[in-house]
């Protein structure tokens, strides 16, 4: 195996340096991206909107707009300029991935869409691969997540079908799941380890049997620019690891990261599934309609040079990021499950349950 694919390594790009236009950049995965593409000695354009975290990468050039044409210049700025390939991680409505698409599809030669696994139809299918099929929307001309975002899918799998209408034969559409580790702002994957750091009983869904799949930022961005120095194109899954993993391994994972550890109540998912007001993060039960959630085939996305790290490399990475949020005044991580919700499920979980 070559070490360039390795997970985590810094190296030398051995391709030529490629002209790499991020569609977003300074979120979560767009940051990413650019620490990978920077360490492999390619040069970057941001475009985007100056308003999430402006002050991020001030050598880096950045064009100034709107992904909505239609909302004050637009984007005017990416009119000018030539690159080797665009990675867009900010596009949620088909028709606005569409327009920048196409402005962009005479002037570059690869274009990276980043999808979603929810822009299958649901329910998943167990062990599902890239031709499983699409979420529709009612309305195709819909621009709103709709109530409980049930709209999200069906506008992914729109705007990758828009990408690849303006570049026939030079797309890659990726389509991750949990996107989790360090620098994360949603506090979904991260509430783990950090309710563990935190001690006590803790409340765990499901079984420790349950499949989960996720994917390191870090190992998500090093493979996207990958595929930029590949010029591959394609519908890739992008999650892992490459092997079936446990959620009991999570959760021993998130156990062994910190010493104050924490006693666990597993709590079975059926309960769970009944309990209105109570979703655990990046667990999902593993049955009914759900169950083929956490069970996608990323064969495509191994062969084409994705690598995994180890999950209780991102945990305590994870971790340690976070306790350092807690010593900033503006941190952007808010965690994603209560002490309070805690508090109510496991209070109903005694209730009901034996002893």
């Amino acid at each position: 195996m070559s070490t360039a694919l390795l997970p985590g390594a810094a190296l030398a790009a051995t391709t030529p340096p490629k002209r790499i236009l991020v569609l977003g950049g300074t979120g979560f995965l767009g940051p990413a991206i650019v620490e990978a593409a920077r360490s492999r000695g390619h040069t970057l354009t941001l475009f985007n909107r100056g308003r999430t975290r402006p002050g991020l990468f001030p050598d880096i050039e950045k064009r100034q707009g709107d992904r909505d044409p239609l909302k004050g210049e637009g984007l005017k700025s990416l009119e000018s300029g030539e690159w080797d390939a665009v990675i867009d991680d900010s596009g949620f409505y088909p028709r606005m991935v569409g327009a920048s698409a196409s402005l962009l599809a005479p002037r570059v030669k690869h274009y990276i869409y980043i999808s979603s696994v929810s822009a299958y139809r649901e329910p998943a299918p167990v062990n599902g691969d890239e031709e499983a099929p699409l979420a529709v929307l009612t309305d195709p001309q819909v621009e709103d997540m709709g109530k409980g975002f049930e709209n999200y899918g069906g506008l992914k799998a729109a705007c990758e079908a828009a990408a690849e209408a303006a570049l026939p034969g030079r797309t890659a559409v990726v389509r991750p799941g949990f996107i989790v580790g360090p620098d994360d702002p949603s506090g979904r994957f991260t509430y783990w380890p950090a309710r563990f750091d935190r001690g006590g009983e803790v409340a765990v869904p499901g079984a420790p049997s349950d499949p989960l799949q996720l994917i390191d930022v870090r190992d998500l961005a090093e493979w996207l620019v990958l595929l930029v120095e590949n010029g591959t194109t394609g519908r890739f899954n992008a999650l892992g690891p490459a092997q079936p993993m446990s959620w009991g391994r999570v959760i021993a994972a998130c156990q062994k990261a910190t010493p104050t550890g924490g006693s666990v109540t597993w709590i079975p998912g059926e309960f769970v599934a009944r309990q209105e007001g109570i979703s655990f993060p990046i667990w999902v039960p593993h049955q009914g309609d759900t169950r083929g959630f956490h069970t996608w085939q990323n064969r495509r996305a191994v062969q084409a040079g994705l690598r995994f790290r180890p999950v209780e490399q991102t945990v305590a990475d994870t971790l340690a990021w976070y306790q350092g949020q807690l010593q900033e005044k503006e941190g952007r991580t808010r965690l994603a499950f209560s002490p309070e919700q805690e508090a109510e499920v496991l209070k109903r979980w005694k209730a009901t349950s034996p002893g």
